[in-house]
């Protein structure tokens, strides 16, 4: 069986929104016309690609071979569409980023500023995400590239470049644990703090940490803002947990006092910058990819 183009946009969809109606309301497709396709290739392959429920579907161990075919059919007509237009002399390209908020000025101010001028034919599009957010991103084919703080380890992204960034207590100036150079987790949560909401790198860190230790995170302040988080500690209201690099490019000296923890997950943690696994990449991801390496002071530090 050879799936066409029509196939994989409604397969994907399917897969992706976790439903027939809701992949017939995004493509603007009546949902028996996409029940119908989707029984149709399921006819056709001679097995289950879907098992259907009350609460919408999941795929069978065949939708997950289909699934994966689906997905390196799409990138490789990316390649060859690329290929194409450069032999049209059209040289217009769309990469597309997806990064943790930590990394923003890092990425603008050393990655993508030192590019530009360089590539006028390639549009960038940048969203900013959870670590999970941009795994799944790359692994669901919405971005080409991906940067994240210390990302669940996982088959489905390979990690290009990785840099260790310790994890940090971020302190108001003379709070009285900035006497030392580390500070423990559990002396921190005596303390206000904020957190970034659970699939954030540094949140998923932390309790996994503080679970293995017989301690509770409640954070008086939960956020999706990291510029919140500095805000949290500027102000004098706590305790926030960043990298220092995430620290170091947004505050001024003497705003925040930076410990680092002491535990061995804290100080093992690390920035990776990633695309999916298994997959041919284009030639302009390919360069944005190897001038990210260079370029981000997130890299360059490289373990």
């Amino acid at each position: 069986m050879t799936l066409d183009a029509r196939d994989i946009r409604i397969y994907l969809a399917v897969h992706r929104l976790g439903s027939i109606r809701a992949a017939a309301a995004h493509l603007g497709l009546a949902p028996s016309i996409v029940s119908r396709q989707i029984a149709d290739m399921e006819a056709e392959l001679g097995v289950p690609l879907f098992d259907r429920t009350a609460r919408g579907v999941t795929l069978t161990d065949a939708g997950s071979l289909v699934l994966e075919h689906a997905r390196r059919a799409v990138e490789e007509f990316g390649i060859l569409a690329e290929q194409l237009s450069d032999l049209r002399g059209i040289q217009q390209r769309h990469v597309r980023i997806h990064c943790g908020e930590g990394f923003l000025a890092d990425f603008v101010q050393n990655g993508l500023a030192g590019i530009m001028a360089a590539t006028p034919h390639v549009r960038y599009e940048l969203r900013i995400g959870s670590t999970d957010a941009v795994v799944a991103a790359l692994v669901n084919g919405d971005s080409d590239i991906g940067i994240a703080y210390n990302p669940p380890v996982t088959g489905a992204v390979r990690s290009v470049a990785q840099a260790r960034h310790p994890l940090c207590a971020v302190l108001p100036p003379g709070h009285p644990l900035a006497r030392g150079r580390q500070v423990a987790l559990a002396e921190c949560l005596r303390h206000p703090i904020a957190l970034l909401p659970a699939g954030h790198g540094t949140t998923d860190l932390l309790a996994r940490v503080a679970s293995d230790s017989g301690l509770a995170l409640s954070p008086r302040l939960i956020t999706t803002s990291i510029d919140a988080l500095r805000r949290f500690v500027t102000s004098g209201l706590g305790i926030a947990f960043l990298p220092r690099a995430s620290v170091a490019m947004d505050l001024a000296e003497g705003a925040a006092e930076v410990r680092e923890l002491e535990d061995l997950a804290f100080t093992g943690a690390s920035a990776h910058l990633m695309v999916r696994a298994r997959r041919r990449l284009p030639a302009s991801v390919t360069a944005l990819v190897q001038h990210l390496e260079g370029a981000m002071a997130s890299f360059a530090g490289r373990s």
